[in-house]
């Protein structure tokens, strides 16, 4: 059974966004195993609190991310 499980900041993707992650990654495993991959392709769309994640050591935030990048 071909399984993605995606890991997201919580409230960054609304119900619609969900549904396209979970439709196109359907549709890759489709195009790489044929069409019998449809019916057991488990997609998992998993939100993660804010603050609950990082990157190189540092606990990351929402607010964080929404700042500009430094040059």
């Amino acid at each position: 059974m071909p399984f993605a499980n995606f890991k997201i900041p919580a409230g960054t993707l609304d119900e619609k966004q969900k549904e396209t992650l979970v439709t196109r990654t359907t549709e890759l495993y489709v195009e790489i195993y044929g069409e019998r991959a449809r019916a057991t392709t488990l997609v998992l769309v998993e939100e993660v609190a804010d603050g609950g994640w990082g990157i190189g050591g540092t606990v990351l935030t929402s607010a964080m991310l929404q700042e500009p990048a430094e040059d």
